[in-house]
């Protein structure tokens, strides 16, 4: 990746175009992140900068983690990431990356953690049909039939109830619509992964050349 940020989900909302078009846009407040860390290849094996998002009072941090930001010389943060960047060379400790890294009308990925939705049916997690509802029939929402009788198991990737949501995602190709540098806001078009106040990475588009 070539550029990258923190951001944290507001909300959704409807703007209007040049054209008078409704647009539907989720807004995100980026950064500004702070670089906490360099890591290069020599040393580490690998490059790339560690970043420190919305800052935090200092009792609610352990003494390890305070003692990496002292290291670094900058105030504490509560989320750390790392981004490995395909140049570092003009990122230094201290740092600071802005939402205005980004332009209206680029393309980038934003991924996240997704709701969790706790225990679900076969029905609400995979969208499988039901059973009758009348005439005597006393099977509505199960799953079904689980397998082969001779096999004496259920297959692996049978779809069953369980678990639903919670899951790492990433939605490519959104539309930067508009940034606002002074607040940290940035607006892209269409839905992006988690709740409200959910941590996202907003990154350049591994797929903007696609068709």
């Amino acid at each position: 990746m070539k550029k990258a940020i923190l951001a944290k989900k507001i909300g959704m909302t409807e703007i209007f175009d040049d054209a008078g078009n409704a647009v539907a846009v989720t807004v995100l407040q980026a950064g500004p992140c702070t670089v906490i860390a360099k890591k290069n290849s020599d040393k580490d094996g690998y490059t790339a900068v560690q970043v420190g998002f919305e800052p935090v009072e200092e009792r609610k941090l352990n003494q390890p983690q305070l003692g990496h930001f002292a290291k670094a010389g900058v105030a504490p943060h509560r989320y750390l990431r790392e981004f490995r960047l395909e140049d570092t060379s003009e990122l230094e400790v201290g740092d600071q990356i802005k939402v205005d890294i980004f332009s209206p009308g680029d393309l980038v990925d934003v991924g996240g953690i997704t709701r969790g939705k706790g225990f679900a049916g076969s029905i609400k997690r995979h969208g499988q049909h039901r059973g009758p509802m009348s005439h005597g029939s006393h099977y509505h929402r199960g799953p079904g039939a689980l397998g082969s009788v001779d096999a004496a198991r259920v297959f692996k990737g049978r779809k069953l109830p369980g678990r639903m949501g919670g899951d790492t995602v990433t939605v490519q190709k959104l539309k930067v619509v508009s940034i606002d540098p002074e607040k940290n806001i940035i607006l892209v078009k269409g839905a992006v992964p988690g709740p409200r106040k959910g941590v996202l990475l907003v990154t350049d588009s591994s797929k903007a050349g696609a068709r």
